[in-house]
């Protein structure tokens, strides 16, 4: 795996699209990242409880289609599908807030592929503030976790997670994180100016250390 926060950051294709979900419009923003083992190897990390908590967040439930999950102080949902080890779609369900998140795993000859797709209704005014890196950038921080764990094998401590994006390495990978946001929504149809500057505020949102 890289090891230079900006490397690192570029390992992730993203995209912005639109779309319409219950007649509303929706915002999607798409993840890719191709990490260097196998699909049996990579789905069991994002779908085994014992694993998610060693690169992510502690998780509870029943974790198969149908199910409902829970993570640890974050989103929760229902499973909507799961072909196991292809692809699942949840909903996402944080406060009065559903959004829906479908990730799918493709083999690549470097490794496998995973692509991560999170629609959500989103009020305009918010779009043009914060952009697509308000959601974006956790995934970022989510998909650097799992490639530690799936380098290592070992659980990432909790407390450097969490000091993380307020370290020189975690604010470099988040501003490069950020500014390709930026230029996935310019590509989408966004402003530059507008977007760069979303991906600004966002940025500084997350790098925040703890407690500010």
């Amino acid at each position: 795996m890289a090891n230079d926060p900006i490397e690192t950051a570029g390992l992730v294709a993203r995209e912005v699209r639109s779309g319409r979900r219950d007649g509303a419009e929706t915002k999607i923003a798409i993840a890719r990242r191709t990490y260097p083992t196998g699909q049996g190897d990579l789905w069991d990390a994002i779908s085994n409880a014992d694993r998610i908590h060693r690169w992510f967040l502690p998780i509870s439930g029943d974790l198969r289609e149908g199910g409902h999950f829970q993570l640890e102080g974050n989103a929760g949902g229902t499973i909507e599908r799961c072909r196991a080890p292809d692809s699942f779609n949840v909903t996402w369900e944080y406060g009065p807030m559903t959004s829906w998140l479908a990730v799918t795993l493709r083999p690549d000859a470097a490794g496998t592929t995973l692509e991560l797709v999170h629609e959500a209704h989103v009020d305009p005014d918010l779009w043009g503030q914060f952009g697509p890196g308000a959601v974006g950038l956790g995934w970022d921080l989510g998909l650097y976790g799992l490639g530690l764990h799936l380098e290592t094998k070992a659980a990432v401590d909790p407390a450097h997670a969490a000091a993380f994006p307020s370290s020189p390495e975690g604010i470099a990978l988040i501003e490069a994180a950020a500014a390709g946001w930026a230029e996935a929504a310019i590509a989408a149809g966004e402003e530059r100016d507008a977007a760069h500057a979303a991906a600004q505020l966002v940025q500084a949102m997350y790098t925040a250390p703890p407690g500010e």
